[in-house]
């Protein structure tokens, strides 16, 4: 009996680690507001300008790719930390980022090991 709860538990961990499991990508787009990717339905940044100016007032920034889908920057690191900062520099450019991306309930995060500028398109 021990050994068949012992089994069971372990296949259940196994089920549940399974759902939020990571994979290594690479993905290339914009670094855009969070708010203008969804609200304006903007394909691209309006400008650098605007994009800084969004992501200063609290604005998470996010990489938006040409097919529409969105990934979310995240912290692996416990208390997470927003990652506008590091993407600052790439705001309302297009990038290519490799790093975990994570699925849950419809939504995309990555947590990036490396950004670059990729240029536009």
């Amino acid at each position: 009996m021990k050994h068949r709860l012992a089994v069971v538990t372990l296949l259940v961990t196994i089920i549940i680690a399974s759902g939020f499991a990571a994979d290594q990508k690479t993905v290339t787009g914009w670094v855009i507001d969070s708010a203008c990717a969804f609200t304006k339905g903007l394909t691209k940044p309006i400008s650098v300008d605007c994009a800084v100016s969004c992501a200063k007032n609290g604005s998470p920034l996010v990489i938006l790719q040409d097919d529409g889908s969105i990934y979310w920057p995240i912290s692996e690191t416990m208390p997470a930390e927003s990652q506008n900062k590091r993407l600052m520099p790439f705001a309302g450019k297009r990038v290519t980022a490799t790093g975990k991306t994570y699925n849950r309930g419809g939504s995309t995060a990555i947590a990036i090991d490396k950004i670059v500028e990729a240029g536009s398109r």
